[in-house]
């Protein structure tokens, strides 16, 4: 089942729309009901998101979680908490470190983890769930054959596994939903196009149209106790056809 009966939409897969009411309005009448906004550093207008959540409401919408980028937390955790208060957020999420930012070393990604093992701390002090997101990066092991992201995720950060990024570095998404069964909060659900296809869409496809076999791995999420089903995709030239065929495709998987 869906965990929670939430069918949520991640915000950044929309981002070409011409407006957030053209995408709020279409996700809502598709049967969405949780959108993942993202902030790629503090708003530059606090006062529009009064607009942001009064859209939600206007198209019965909740936005349980988001993404917010790794220097707000550094510089402006109270900003975090302000905006996940506004929205009615419950897990608050980091979702990439920059290239320029990534260690090559063991000891480099222990430090990054520290300082999220902090802002796990600091969130949870605040009533929040925070957690790391993975790209593909993480997943490719160290000159001395350990994984980035454990490094970062340590003993106490959740995580937010995109399980169709996982694949693209080379690994196998069971292996780490097990390994952190009981720390993961919320799924990124995403697929893979066939190898030279959507090669304009980043090798990404629709859920349900791509080669991952998604219901075992929703089943596998679901017992390693995600909450939420978030689905992405980083660069659909028709957001609107990916937004409506994967929906499909969730409705199944979840069985509703």
């Amino acid at each position: 089942m869906i965990p929670n009966g939430d069918l949520s939409f991640q915000m950044f897969s929309s981002r070409a729309a011409d407006s957030l009411e053209e995408q709020l309005k279409l996700l809502s009448e598709l049967g969405y009901t949780d959108v993942q906004p993202f902030f790629f550093g503090a708003p530059d207008d606090m006062g529009a998101l009064d607009t942001y959540v009064a859209l939600l409401a206007k198209y019965n919408l909740t936005a349980k979680t988001g993404h917010f980028t790794l220097d707000v937390f550094e510089q402006s955790p109270d900003l975090v908490e302000e905006i996940a208060r506004k929205f009615g957020m419950w897990l608050v999420v980091v979702p990439y470190i920059n290239p320029e930012d990534r260690p090559d070393t063991a000891a480099g990604w222990q430090a990054i983890g520290a300082k999220l093992a902090e802002y796990t701390a600091d969130m949870k002090s605040r009533g929040l769930t925070f957690a790391y997101h993975n790209h593909e990066f993480e997943m490719v092991p160290l000159a001395d054959g350990s994984y980035p992201i454990d490094h970062l995720l340590g003993d106490t950060v959740p995580f937010e596994p995109d399980l169709a990024w996982i694949v693209v570095g080379g690994a196998d998404p069971l292996v780490w939903l097990e390994k952190y069964t009981g720390r993961i909060p919320a799924i990124h659900v995403k697929d893979i196009a066939p190898q030279g296809e959507c090669l304009d869409e980043k090798g990404f496809a629709d859920l349900g149209h791509g080669t991952l076999d998604w219901q075992v791995l929703w089943d596998a999420g679901v017992a390693a106790g995600s909450q939420i089903m978030v689905v992405e995709h980083d660069q659909p030239l028709d957001w609107k056809r990916f937004a409506t065929r994967s929906i499909k495709t969730l409705k199944a998987l979840g069985g509703a």
